[in-house]
């Protein structure tokens, strides 16, 4: 999925009375926080926060942001913890609110919370490349949201572009070294393709705005920000010779990072258990699965079968088909309500951003008119026919990679979130909400009947579930000191039978991504709260329900939504 989550993988949005894109970021002297009335805390802690972190404000839409970013120099990052410490605490000083009040309140402690753990307590800004690159970067959003004309945006990407010599420089000077080895191959990878995509894709975006002057600025614009970007890549690859194996939180760090982002407030010996009992249950059922589709052969071989059933005319003509199949079981079992008659576009994946396989791209709550598009990435044509061929899923594989991104997944649950009565609901969306909500819809759709039993789907569903089985396990291990990523590495292959260079991927992504375990996680939680939720409402018949009721929150941490809808602490997440 390609939106930037709460902590650094969605991004925020919204209020009103927000500066030109000229403004820069504001003090925290400037932007005092009313604390009056909750509604007016609320907004101005929205709009401060957009001031401070403008990227955030455009990617939602708030495009009299335009050519924002962040400052992340040394006077800059401390605004941004002062803001968040001094919003925390006023909100907490709001006493005695009821209803949706309330629920936002605790909201906005837990968003200001978990922001406060990245910057702060795991000191990512100074620790972390991955932080950078996924926290304002990238400027897709002016290249493949049409929000306005081509010299419109143009204009905004040129500004932007001016920042980045200037991000280059805070970045370097923020980073610490010596730096675990994956964080220094994400970075070098990371900041050189964007030095590599501002002066090459980017360019050709905007190739044909018929205007020399602007042109010109761009080019100019791009140059600089390229070579600011080669020459934060080529610092961070000389640090090779250095490189460590410390990427670890630590355990009692990685908890607080559960509590402060997600507050989810168990032992990590509970949390761990409930990964390794989910990934039993996935195993069986894949050799079950295996034992009707390939009788005899082994697990490997059974997954080979299943993926070596190619998708005719290619996955993106495939993924076309596969949505309103989707789309019509989901109306005729009643599985949760489609909200309006948007759809969601299948594209492959413009040549700038095909790091991922696939990908949703939803429009912000402030956009008007921008369809969500779902990005299949095609194999590099300079691959080996053999790669190619690896590279393109199978139609059952792609099948939950479409429901994951699209129905019910993602593209569903933002047109809900978008839906919410809560302000905070259509903005701040996290991380375990949302991937939680997609993987759990894979399970879902084939406990609905999704194929009616086929084993060969069944293999599809449980080939995705597996992979974040081992996400779940990994980040638990290798954080907490009890695994390395070569034991990861292994335990992709051997227990979750993923392919080598994906084992790679999956391990290494885990020492600079700690918080990848929150599919499993969420997808665990919100299986609990269905089940505990429509037990004395019918069952499978309220799954619909269930559903409806769940998604109307928007984004929220899952134990708030599990508080408010079956009452007491929330904390039986497990």
């Amino acid at each position: 999925m390609r939106i930037t989550l709460l902590g650094g993988i969605a991004m925020l949005a919204m209020a009103a009375c927000a500066p030109s894109a000229s403004s820069g970021a504001g003090t925290v002297a400037d932007l005092p926080l009313p604390t009056k009335t909750w509604a007016s805390f609320r907004d101005a802690f929205i709009e401060d926060w957009f001031k401070l972190d403008p990227a955030n404000a455009v990617y939602q839409g708030r495009h009299d942001f335009d050519g924002g970013l962040a400052d992340w120099s040394a006077a800059g990052l401390k605004r941004q913890g002062e803001f968040l410490k001094a919003a925390s605490v006023k909100a907490r000083g709001f006493k005695g609110l009821k209803g949706q009040d309330a629920f936002e309140r605790d909201y906005l402690i837990n968003v200001a919370q978990g922001k406060l753990f990245w910057l702060e307590d795991a000191d990512q800004p100074h620790t972390n490349p991955a932080w950078y690159i996924g926290n304002g970067l990238d400027p897709n959003v002016y290249i493949a949201r049409t929000y306005a004309d081509a010299p419109t945006r143009m204009r905004a990407m040129t500004t932007f572009l001016r920042k980045i010599p200037d991000a280059a420089k805070n970045i370097r000077a923020n980073l610490k070294t010596p730096m675990p080895l994956s964080f220094i191959n994400y970075g070098v990878a990371g900041f050189g393709g964007f030095a590599d995509y501002y002066t090459g894709d980017a360019k050709k975006a905007f190739a044909g705005v018929e205007s020399p002057a602007l042109q010109g600025e761009f080019d100019q614009a791009s140059a600089a920000a390229s070579k600011a970007m080669k020459d934060l890549a080529a610092w961070l690859d000389s640090q090779r010779p250095m490189a460590t194996q410390g990427f670890a939180l630590g355990a009692e760090r990685f908890s607080r990072m559960i509590k402060m982002t997600e507050n989810v407030d168990v032992p990590l010996a509970t949390l761990e258990q409930a990964g390794k009992t989910d990934l039993v249950r996935n195993q069986e059922a894949l050799k079950a699965a295996c034992k009707a589709f390939a009788p005899g052969a082994t697990i490997p071989v059974c997954m080979d079968k299943m993926n070596a059933n190619k998708p005719e005319g290619g996955p993106v003509a495939e993924a076309r088909r596969q949505i309103p199949e989707l789309t019509a079981f989901v109306t005729a079992n009643d599985i949760v309500t489609i909200p309006d008659e948007e759809k969601a576009l299948v594209e492959e994946s413009p040549p700038y951003n095909r790091q991922n396989s696939a990908y949703i791209d939803p429009p912000g709550p402030f956009e008007k008119g921008i369809p969500s598009v779902y990005y299949i990435s095609p194999p590099d044509p300079a691959w080996s026919k053999a790669e190619q061929d690896g590279f393109i899923p199978g139609k059952m594989d792609l099948l939950f990679t479409s429901v994951h991104e699209v129905m019910p997944g993602h593209f569903l649950q933002f047109r809900h979130a978008n839906a919410s009565p809560s302000l905070f609901g259509r903005l701040f969306v996290g991380y375990a909400f949302a991937e939680g909500w997609a993987h759990y819809a894979e399970e879902m759709m084939w406990d609905a009947g999704l194929h009616k039993g086929d084993p060969e789907t069944h293999i599809g569903q449980l080939s995705n579930a597996l992979l974040r089985n081992c996400r779940f396990l990994s980040a638990i291990g290798m954080h907490s000191g009890t695994m390395t990523q070569e034991q990861s590495r292994r335990m992709f292959i051997e227990q979750c039978y993923q392919d080598e260079g994906n084992a790679k991927q999956q391990s290494a992504r885990g020492t600079y991504d700690p918080a990848y375990l929150n599919y499993t996680m969420g997808k665990l939680m919100i299986r609990k709260l269905r089940d505990d939720w429509t037990a004395t409402r019918g069952g499978r018949k309220a799954w619909k329900a269930f559903h409806d009721e769940f998604l109307k929150y928007g984004g929220p941490p899952i134990p708030l939504v599990r508080q408010a809808m079956l009452g007491g602490d929330g904390k039986a997440v497990f």
